[in-house]
């Protein structure tokens, strides 16, 4: 098809060389009428060998089986009966080089796109706050890196960030001054004992766990970077990690608060007795106060009664974890860490 799709290119490109031929085969088909028998066959020849030189000399000075050729004849376009036009495609050789083309700059934005998720998940996007269109390189020593952070520092991201950490900071002073505020101020009762309130207690405890958690992660973001997705089922270990993870942190770290309540009401000393609080399970004075979510925070049994719960709750969730996560195929940093969080729950 695709030959003689040339051969009609050709064709049309030399209309001339063909009229020429034309009107040759013409004046000798009027000869042949006048001519003797014996000259109709010489005539005949002459018919055959000008047929083929003409054709020869068609063929010989335009069809070249090269890549130009079928270039142009890939470029020809022809129109149908509704005047649509019809784009001859190229060769074997030239549709291979466009899927090539087309598939790898495909492939290219697809790995572009990746990149670009990656750098909004890693929040890195704002961190090269110089760049140029062409000719840009990285830097490539400690004292170009160097240059391009101090540029970083006068970004809003890093004003940001600095702020964040001194209201952290801050934060942390206030809360710490109102609690001991409260505890300089006159007990509601002659028979209680001056202490600070467990309210602000349980305040000033929580802001230094956000504080501790959050250099804690960074401290773990240094010394033990991603682990490298050596596999599949490596990334999907993780994420089911994860997922089990979560819920157990949210109960640890409702257990952290409520001993801040226990601390607060001096409810540790209360009943030294585990895991019966004296010698029953639960006790009848749990919800003597009004309203009924003061117990929770305020009642030295309910407080203590919560807390034991919580903690048992934690351990076992956290044992749980353990086991959820044995059989599965994770990084040895990550078994790790869960094998270390069983042993503080143990201690």
């Amino acid at each position: 098809m695709f030959r003689s799709r040339v051969i009609g290119s050709i064709l049309k490109r030399n209309k001339a060389q063909l009229n020429n031929i034309s009107s040759n085969l013409k004046e000798i088909s009027s000869r042949r009428f006048i001519s003797s028998s014996s000259s109709s066959s010489s005539s005949s020849s002459t018919v055959a060998r000008s047929s083929l030189y003409g054709f020869r000399t068609l063929f010989k000075g335009n069809h070249k089986p090269s890549v130009r050729n079928m270039s142009m004849a890939a470029s020809v376009s022809m129109e149908n009966k509704e005047g649509l036009k019809l784009l001859v495609l190229g060769g074997p050789h030239a549709q291979k080089m466009v899927r090539i083309w087309l598939f790898g700059s495909a492939a290219w934005v697809f790995s572009m796109v990746v990149l670009g998720g990656v750098t909004r998940l890693i929040r890195s996007g704002l961190s090269m706050t110089d760049w140029k269109f062409t000719g840009g390189l990285p830097p490539l020593s400690d004292e170009g890196w160097f240059q391009e952070f101090e540029k970083y520092k006068q970004s809003p991201e890093m004003n940001i960030n600095d702020s964040s950490l001194f209201a952290l900071g801050a934060g942390q002073g206030f809360i710490g001054w109102w609690m001991v505020k409260s505890g300089l101020e006159e007990p509601p009762s002659e028979y209680a004992q001056p202490r600070v309130s467990p309210y602000c207690l349980a305040a000033h405890l929580t802001s230094a766990f956000v504080i501790y958690s959050g250099l804690f992660w960074t401290g773990l973001s240094v010394v033990m970077p991603e682990p490298p997705a050596e596999s599949v089922t490596w990334v999907c270990g993780a994420a089911k990690v994860k997922k089990l993870a979560l819920p157990v942190g949210f109960i640890v770290g409702i257990t952290a608060i409520s001993g801040a309540f226990v601390a607060g009401n001096g409810a540790g000393r209360a009943y030294n007795t585990f895991p019966k609080m004296g010698d029953t399970w639960i006790l009848d004075d749990i919800f003597y106060m009004k309203p009924l979510i003061r117990n929770f925070f305020e009642n030295t049994s309910t407080v203590q009664l919560d807390h034991r719960i919580l903690a048992t709750t934690a351990f076992f969730s956290i044992g749980a974890l353990w086991l959820a996560t044995k059989k599965l195929d994770i990084h040895l940093a990550i078994r790790s860490l869960i094998g270390s969080i069983v042993g503080m729950a143990a201690l």
